[in-house]
């Protein structure tokens, strides 16, 4: 319901009564305030429900923009208090200090203020944006500055970005503040920010495309014209130590950043394309491997046999899944859990992505030969207790593997396959004898990442009967069953989802399973054995998580139909 103050807005004829009820759903709707929605509606602006809200509550409203602070009063709050906090000191006297904010009701920010500036602390009030603007006026622009405004700058100026300017800037100091630099640096943290996995920055024929990958799902932004595209594939090759006269080879390399104080690796990728070079930057998160088992998304049947497949002194445990389906981090918490000072853990892979403290980690160099098999080899004759190989590609590496556990080592890797399975038969067909993969391997695990539901704008509601229908669920499931969606809000980008789960797929080897795979029979007939021993599908434990309300039954068709 509209606060009382709103309620005036209507008494002063400003707006009609339906148009505040219609500002009130799309509030609710959207999951901003009802303020914020008139104003989008454009019923009101922000200085008219400004001078409301300041009446209402008994405080001053002033415009900023007539207003000369003084540096010393400027002095007395923090740019960085300011910024957070969206208020501006006016004026200051012995031990109080006058602030503009927008919110009246901001009780906690100026609890906030006193604690920090330890002065009584008196309120005026002025729109948001205004105050933004009186904050780059008095303590300088960078801060506040976006991918959006740059790009607004570039599109009004007539600036031409070469090559050689770029080629320059790298034995030169390099200026921060040059144009083509702040573009890739906001770039790259307002992808980080938004929880991006990767960007993409792909040139056409009139335009360059930038779009983030979130929760798998890749979202566009805005495209920088066309003549900054040699200028910014320099710098990300400068950033990166790459060569940046070569322009008709693909190219990898690496960047360390640091954003909101958190260290990032990204691994970038450029391919010459016939509009010109493209380019992708993975986004390696080293928070994102800490997620430790618990939250991996294991059912509790699933948690107990993850636990006790770890703790084998011996044999092969293979996690299956297309790319970017979180294998990695899965094998990477069960690394973490047996990472102890009297267990060796060594691990070959292709690339390093993440750094792991008390683990020894190998990287595969093709151009010296140096590949998976030579690499299990030689990391036999180091007394490992576990080997983590990062794929197994063919029958030699599948062979060293295998009999790197039958020599009692415990072996971790990964197999492209689009199910648990298909590893199985997928290792006799790549040539390794059925009875070494019989006898080594004890289990399988096919997974695939799900969106969840917003926490901030989800809501409960019932399937209707076809769609409970297509997913077998009968009433009494559904009943029993907590089904969520999100309506979309500022959190999520107005996607209702945010964050990812794992859905696992956990097959243990057992003595049937190892005869039928001794016999190389087909994998449905081992998925329909594995089955009837107890194996919950992909789509099962997807549907499972739907009926939790960690994810929706929209999630679960598109993992069905083989989207990832």
């Amino acid at each position: 319901m509209a606060e009382q103050w709103l309620e005036q807005l209507v008494a002063d004829e400003m707006i009609s009564t339906d148009q505040l009820t219609e500002a009130d759903e799309m509030a609710r709707s959207v999951g901003i305030k009802t303020e914020e929605a008139l104003i989008k509606l454009g019923y009101v602006n922000a200085a008219e429900i400004g001078v409301i809200q300041a009446n209402h509550y008994g405080y001053e409203f002033v415009d900023l923009e007539k207003i000369e602070i003084s540096p010393s009063v400027i002095e007395l709050v923090p740019e960085s208090v300011a910024r957070e906090n969206v208020v501006i000191p006016l004026s200051g006297e012995d031990d109080s200090l006058t602030v503009a904010i927008s919110d009246p009701m901001a009780f906690d920010v100026l609890d906030k203020l006193r604690f920090i500036l330890n002065r009584d602390i008196r309120v005026s009030m002025a729109t948001k944006d205004s105050i933004q603007a009186a904050i780059n006026r008095h303590y300088g622009q960078s801060e506040t500055e976006s991918v959006d405004s740059m790009l607004q700058e570039f599109t009004e100026t007539a600036i031409d970005f070469t090559e050689t300017e770029m080629a320059e800037s790298q034995y030169e100091e390099e200026d921060e503040s040059a144009p083509i630099i702040r573009l890739v640096n906001l770039i790259i943290t307002e992808a980080v920010n938004m929880r991006t996995s990767d960007i993409h920055i792909e040139p056409f024929e009139d335009r360059v495309r930038v779009r983030y990958r979130i929760d798998g799902v890749l979202i566009e932004r805005d495209s920088p014209p066309r003549r900054l595209l040699a200028a910014m594939v320099s710098r990300i090759k400068i950033m990166a130590g790459m060569d940046i006269a070569e322009k008709r080879r693909p190219q990898d390399g690496r960047i360390k950043t640091r954003v909101g104080g958190r260290d990032f690796d990204l691994r970038v990728s450029i391919l010459p394309t016939n509009h010109g070079q493209a380019v992708v930057l993975r986004v390696l998160d080293r928070d994102n491997i800490k997620v430790g088992i618990r939250n991996l998304g294991f059912s509790e049947d699933n948690y107990r046999s993850f636990q006790n497949i770890i703790r084998r002194p011996n044999g092969i445990f293979l996690v299956t899944g297309p790319t970017g389906s979180g294998k990695t981090t899965t094998l990477y918490s069960a690394l973490g859990e047996l990472n102890r000072p009297d267990r060796k853990i060594i691990t070959a892979e292709d690339p390093v992505e993440y750094m792991l403290p008390g683990i020894n980690q190998v990287e595969v160099n093709s151009s010296i030969g140096f590949n998976f098999a030579r690499i299990i080899k030689a990391m036999l004759r180091q007394a490992p207790n576990v080997i983590l190989v990062g794929e197994i590609r063919d029958a030699e590496t599948a062979e060293m593997a295998i009999q790197a556990s039958l020599t009692g080592h415990l072996v971790f890797s990964t197999l492209h396959t689009n199910d648990a399975p298909g590893s199985v038969t997928r290792l006799i067909d790549m040539g390794v004898q059925p009875f070494l993969v019989a006898s080594s391997v004890m289990a399988v695990m096919a997974q695939r990442l799900v969106r969840q539901v917003c926490q901030k704008c989800k809501e409960q509601y019932m399937p209707d009967p076809g769609e409970l229908q297509f997913f077998d669920i009968s009433d009494q499931e559904a009943e029993e069953a907590m089904f969520v969606r999100g309506k979309g809000c500022n959190e999520c980008q107005h996607t209702g989802y945010r964050g990812r789960k794992a859905v696992f797929e956990l097959m243990l080897m057992n003595a049937t399973l190892r005869d039928m795979t001794f016999r190389s029979e087909p994998s449905q007939n081992i998925r329909r054995q594995a089955r009837l021993f107890g194996m919950k599908t992909l789509a099962d434990d997807a549907k499972d998580k739907a009926m939790q309300g960690v994810t929706t039954l929209a999630e679960v068709h598109r993992l069905s139909k083989g989207g990832h």
